[in-house]
């Protein structure tokens, strides 16, 4: 029998066994007693029994670190072929729509993938799925620099690396809040969320840097190299539940039930979605996460930068900017979930839309060729707004969906990259039409408008219980 090193506890009050893993060890088994009796770990929020606070953090905050640090590099790795558009023009030849149709297909297969990776995770794991989801970014990158013709850009950046980004997607940030969460989930979500916003901050000025002095072929090797080291503490410290090492989730006065995994993730997933269709609210989530999709990765993530490019800015201040927002991005999200864990997600949801619509409007007579201050302007209100909708978002699936809420979350974020793909393509085809991209600016603040009015529409409803299998 496997021994637990636990403190004793009053008789009324049992204390599950708290004494974490080692970062290598096993994720099926539970902490073993390696020698002498040591501080147990418990929830940083406790007291240890006479008092004594706890001497390590809760364990999911390990776990949470592990995630966000997959998150951030995630992000950096899918804002490269917005770099990438000006100088594989100028080099194959290639239009704008040519290399957003890449674009479209990496951000469609992203958000297809993502429910199917959900129950992925819950029948393989979580750490299987990321790694196996950060080597198939690393090949489909590194491929990249032996293309010659734009259907390589399509299957490499487009089907690769759309595939393992997306198996990283929201879902994994929704699974590993409600695992190891289940105080401060709103919280934990929206830094989750805003790990997205940090890799813009900390990949595009580099990769910005790296395409107009080296080559574009120099930024997808960085990108290659980085996604295999980010797999190296996934498989040494993330582990798939608290109860892995003897610890309750954070917050939790109670072991949670084991939902069942038997069968086939790709049944579950249909199933849910089945179920799901004939709500109300999923359509309304889906569709208003569609606009949400359209007006940030699909027009903004994907054109801001070649947009400012034809008003005479330089790659790498568009670039800039663009990982200013990100930085706003980070305190608007963590923000989000601090007021999505106190007040209706709902509201938030109808604030966050209203104001990037009105602040898109705006954004065609801003752009200049230098820094000046209404484009700085933007970039703060705008990023504010960036992602703050996944915390809200999140929290209604849970709200109507309850245990299901992860896979639910991945078919809604699938509707928010197929809204990001249909505009990243059609933005792409407008400037080549038009010469600029003001006509979709302003058809950007009108989906938002519909936004508010699909948010409207909800219903409040309190959370659904979890409910033990079957």
């Amino acid at each position: 029998m496997t021994e637990q090193t636990t403190r004793p506890a009053p008789a009324a009050q049992p204390v599950p066994a708290d004494t974490p893993a080692t970062a290598a060890g096993p994720a099926d088994t539970p902490a073993t007693a390696a020698g002498p009796a040591g501080p147990a770990d418990t929830a940083d929020t406790a007291p240890a029994p006479g008092g004594r606070r706890a001497s390590r953090p809760h364990y999911a905050w390990v776990v949470a670190g592990v995630a966000l640090l997959v998150l951030v590099g995630s992000a950096g790795f899918r804002s490269t072929p917005g770099l990438m558009m000006d100088a594989l023009n100028s080099e194959f030849g290639w239009s704008h729509a040519t290399v957003a149709s890449a674009v479209s297909v990496n951000l469609t297969l992203y958000g297809l993938t993502a429910p199917f990776a959900a129950a992925l995770m819950d029948r393989f794991g979580v750490r299987l799925v990321v790694v196996c989801a950060l080597l198939t970014i690393s090949t489909g990158a590194g491929l990249t620099i032996l293309m010659t013709q734009s259907w390589q850009l399509v299957l490499c950046w487009g089907v690769l690396v759309g595939l393992g980004s997306g198996s990283m997607a929201g879902a994994f940030a929704t699974t590993v809040s409600g695992r190891w969460f289940q105080a401060r989930q709103g919280l934990v979500t929206g830094v989750l969320t805003a790990g997205g916003a940090a890799g813009n901050l900390i990949f595009m000025p580099l990769l910005a840097a790296l395409v107009e002095q080296h080559g574009w072929r120099t930024a997808v090797v960085v990108v290659s190299l980085a996604a295999t080291v980010v797999a190296v503490p996934v498989l040494l410290l993330m582990r798939e539940r608290p109860a892995d090492v003897g610890l309750l989730p954070y917050g939790a006065t109670e072991a949670p039930p084991v939902p069942v995994t038997e069968g086939s993730a790709l049944a579950r997933s249909l199933r849910v979605l089945r179920e799901a269709a004939g709500s109300k609210a999923f359509w309304l989530l889906a569709g208003s996460f569609a606009i949400c999709g359209a007006t940030t990765a699909g027009l903004v993530g994907t054109h801001f930068i070649p947009a400012a490019h034809d008003h005479g800015m330089s790659v790498t201040t568009a670039a800039g900017l663009l990982a200013l927002v990100g930085v706003f991005d980070v305190v608007g999200t963590i923000a989000s979930g601090w007021f999505t864990d106190r007040f209706d997600s709902r509201k938030l949801l109808v604030a966050y839309y209203a104001l990037r619509g009105i602040s898109l409007l705006f954004l065609p007579q801003l752009f200049a060729g230098s820094l000046k201050p209404p484009i700085l302007a933007f970039v703060i209100f705008y990023g504010l707004d960036w992602v703050a909708t996944v915390p809200p978002t999140v929290a209604l699936c849970r709200q109507h969906f309850g245990p299901d809420a992860p896979i639910v979350f991945g078919w809604v974020l699938a509707a928010h990259q197929i809204g990001a793909a249909a505009v990243a393509g059609l933005a792409g085809l407008s400037r080549d039409a038009f010469g600029n991209y003001d006509l979709a600016w302003y058809a950007a603040g009108g989906l938002c408008a519909v936004a508010v009015l699909l948010c409207l529409a909800l219903r409040r409803r309190a959370a659904l219980p979890v409910v033990a299998p079957a």
